[in-house]
């Protein structure tokens, strides 16, 4: 089971008693799950996106580990332009969409 991070901005106090109940609070707005499954990976971004579609305030970024992505990594993007991880010779960049 891999790290999963979320990074919150500028949303609601909901957010963070929800995330909180589920994954540390390193910094303010960044959690963290050192060994989170996918199945709830899914389903707190599930909640916290039908969330963010009702509210429509600030902005959750999703990344965790996964070996079949460039740079072995996905991102999960609300609120802000998605965001893709490119292999630029060998250098990670991140590509907003």
């Amino acid at each position: 089971m891999p790290l999963t991070m979320i990074v919150t901005r500028d949303v609601e106090a909901r957010y963070r008693g929800f995330l909180t109940s589920v994954m540390l609070e390193i910094s303010a707005g960044v959690y963290v799950a050192p060994d989170m499954s996918a199945g709830v990976r899914r389903r707190v971004w599930t909640v916290l996106g039908t969330w963010w579609q009702t509210l429509g305030r600030g902005s959750l970024v999703l990344v965790w580990r996964d070996p079949s992505a460039t740079g072995h990594l996905r991102i999960e993007t609300l609120g802000d332009p998605p965001k893709t991880i490119v292999d630029a010779d060998g250098v990670l960049l991140v590509k907003r969409e």
